[in-house]
């Protein structure tokens, strides 16, 4: 039986986010990204299209590798100004019921113990429709912004995130029983003291001991999304991540990528099934093919290519101002984006520049409502995926045709759901309930957690001690 094609909508607290310089479009809204309007409208045009999230992205710091600086940055407003994603769920949650919210954090600059109340309240508020991108930061700017002299090394970073998660785990899952919240206004007791533990952790990058603040929400630890695709990054996804984002311009290549994601779950001892793959996605539809051909022109006049590879030369950490457009681009180890750098390693910035003649690098589709279709489902079928991220190019423009030309005519092929599932983010898409599964390593932490000392990584699951 086919299955049905699962999808978010890409977007961030800022103006250009993936597709630079579409900001000067004149139907385009990004602009008033600082009004609450705006993300409350966007988060009720994507519940109508029984989208089943909206995955907010977001850095730290500031692309300032291409030229040496930020100028172009600032003019055409590449990820600069950006908000923080999170204070917008709260809102959006408020005039929905069954959109989900993914929200991305840096764990490098987050404290685990205050960011575990972050989470569980905004799971609360949104009764189970939150989801938390686990990023550790690739941009020397922001360690050097928090005072650091540079960023970590590329795979320390995830050995730090692997603890963090450790920590995060205790907290959400094994600091309250589920069973302590008993709100018995006639004995006077709202939460049993005896089922209320304290976590103490005393690990290589953390220290903590206390009481997680808040009391179980719906999902306990929210929906895990990550996106790295290096060595380390994958070894990561296996163990933790529920769904995992990927990028890729041509079937093999994100068919190899897809398959790695799955067994890198079965290395960790979970199901292949256990990680959904999404992979980001850019759709120009109109009635007709012509119609959409012409906007496709439409769009590209206002597009930035140059802004396109400023934001590409931080994700390499290379300034790729200094090469010529014929000289090809060679690696060199940086602290970066890992895969990217090896990704594009050779091309020339001639290259580059045609590749984000939309002001980003990701697949684009243009056709019309049923040519559109046709290749989402054979990206699925061929690769198998089990989503898209998909990204806007004006904006709500781009969100509002997919949804009023597309999604009918996936649903019409059986490939897109009519109806929402009840539940909390998670149920929704693996059917399973709410909370972790138990193959799940965070699921060994349900249990009262009295001490655990953790210097390295391996211990994750299989020291006892903990228990």
């Amino acid at each position: 039986m086919a299955r049905e094609i699962l999808l978010n909508a890409f977007n961030m607290n800022c103006i250009g986010h993936i597709h630079h310089g579409l900001w000067t479009h004149p139907r385009d809204r990004s602009t008033d990204f600082n009004q609450l309007s705006y993300w409350t409208e966007l988060a009720q045009l994507l519940e109508r299209g029984l989208f089943d999230g909206l995955f907010i992205a977001d850095i730290l710091g500031v692309y300032d590798v291409y030229q040496n600086g930020i100028d172009l940055p600032l003019q055409e407003a590449i990820q600069l100004p950006v908000n923080d994603p999170l204070l917008l769920v709260s809102a959006m949650a408020g005039v929905t019921r069954h959109l989900g919210f993914g929200v991305t954090a840096n764990l490098s600059y987050e404290a685990p113990y205050t960011f575990a109340r972050r989470l569980s309240t905004l799971d609360h508020l949104t009764q189970g429709r939150v989801g938390w991108n686990i990023v550790t930061g690739y941009l020397d700017s922001a360690a050097k912004a928090m005072g650091r002299p540079q960023q970590v090394e590329h795979d320390r970073r995830y050995d730090q995130a692997d603890e963090y998660l450790q920590v995060l785990y205790k907290l959400l899952e094994g600091s309250w029983q589920d069973d302590a919240v008993l709100a018995d206004r006639e004995q006077r007791v709202y939460a049993q003291p005896g089922k209320v533990h304290k976590v103490r952790h005393q690990g290589e990058f953390y220290q903590v001991e206390g009481y997680h603040l808040s009391q179980p929400s719906p999902q306990r630890t929210p929906l895990l999304f990550q996106a790295g695709s290096s060595p380390r990054g994958l070894r990561f996804a296996g163990e933790h991540a529920e769904c995992v984002f990927i990028g890729g311009n041509d079937h093999a290549a994100v068919r190899t990528q897809v398959d790695k994601v799955r067994a890198s779950a079965v290395a960790a001892g979970r199901t292949a099934e256990a990680i959904k793959v999404f992979m980001g996605i850019a759709v120009i539809v109109a009635p007709s093919e012509a119609e959409a051909r012409d906007k496709h022109a439409e769009y590209l006049r206002h597009a930035s290519p140059e802004a396109g590879i400023a934001h590409f030369s931080s994700s390499t950490g290379i300034d790729l101002d200094a090469f010529g457009l014929d000289e090809p681009i060679q690696p060199r180890k940086t602290n970066a984006i890992e895969s990217v750098v090896k990704t594009f390693s050779g091309w020339t910035k001639r290259r580059l520049l045609e590749q984000h003649a939309l002001g980003g690098r990701y697949p684009l589709v243009v056709g019309s409502p049923e040519q559109v279709a046709e290749q989402l489902i054979a990206w699925i079928d061929a690769t198998g995926l089990d989503g898209f991220n998909l990204t806007r190019i004006v904006t709500p423009e781009s969100y509002t045709d997919f949804i009023d030309l597309v999604v009918p005519e996936l649903q019409r092929r059986g490939r897109y759901k009519t109806a929402y599932a009840d539940g909390a983010l998670r149920h929704k898409l693996f059917g399973q309930g709410p909370r972790l599964p138990a193959d799940h390593p965070g699921a060994a932490f349900r249990q009262h957690i009295e001490t655990f000392h953790s210097p390295r990584r391996s211990q994750l699951a299989g020291d006892q001690s903990h228990r």
